[in-house]
């Protein structure tokens, strides 16, 4: 078995663990988020016409928000429970079961992704695979929103925390903390000019007191 696809498992099998008790504490979160409402709601106007899709979507509060605000989306998660999760929350929008590192999505599919910390229990070598995926299937001039940590109290940049239980459930599960510059160039080098990047402190005693960055690309 190759090592994306040893990571790939590994991931699956831990957020299919925690997929009920994921969407009870986080289904909600844009609620309290300000800064990600405004930053989705520009993303829809920069895209235009033609699908946007959101990559790991968990159990679909990104891709519910985006659909409410107009836009054509389509969400993909690597765990088939949380997709289970997000048809019985939105029966109405399409749902795959996808790994970003092989999108089942033709060249030029989409005007837009958006991947809210979906690239952050991806070593290196994943990530830059990843963000070619993305620039394949988006159209040319397509964009690309995507968020992800940054430090923390307990974790610096660079560093990486590997999760042996969440949420009450045992996983084997890494989540790296990562370089702004490190992940410009990396999206760089898949063919994507980035147009803006915003980092942000955490939201007191509603989130994990990580800092955070999106980072806005375009398809060159």
């Amino acid at each position: 078995m190759n090592a994306d696809r040893e990571d790939d498992d590994d991931v699956r099998a831990a957020y299919d663990a925690v997929a009920r008790d994921y969407d009870a504490q986080f289904g909600c979160e844009l609620d309290s988020r300000p800064v990600e409402r405004g930053l989705l709601r520009a993303f829809i106007e920069l895209a235009g016409q033609g699908v946007i899709a959101d990559v790991g979507c968990g159990p679909g509060h990104v891709t519910r928000f985006l659909a409410q605000q107009g836009a054509d989306v389509i969400g993909l998660d690597l765990s088939p429970e949380m997709i289970s999760i997000a048809r019985e929350r939105a029966p109405q929008l399409p749902f795959t079961v996808g790994s970003m590192l092989d999108l089942p999505f033709e060249d030029g599919a989409w005007a837009g992704a958006v991947a809210l910390y979906s690239i952050i229990h991806f070593a290196e070598r994943e990530r830059a695979r990843a963000f070619r995926e993305f620039a394949r299937a988006l159209r040319r001039s397509g964009w690309l929103l995507v968020s992800f940590h940054v430090d923390s109290p307990d974790f610096a940049t660079g560093e990486v925390n590997h999760l042996s239980e969440f949420l009450g459930h045992g996983v084997d599960l890494d989540g790296y903390f990562l370089d702004p510059r490190q992940v410009e160039a990396q999206v760089a080098d898949a063919g994507l000019a980035t147009i803006a990047k915003l980092e942000r402190r955490p939201v007191p005693d509603i989130e994990y007191p990580s800092r955070r960055c999106y980072l806005l690309a375009q398809r060159s």
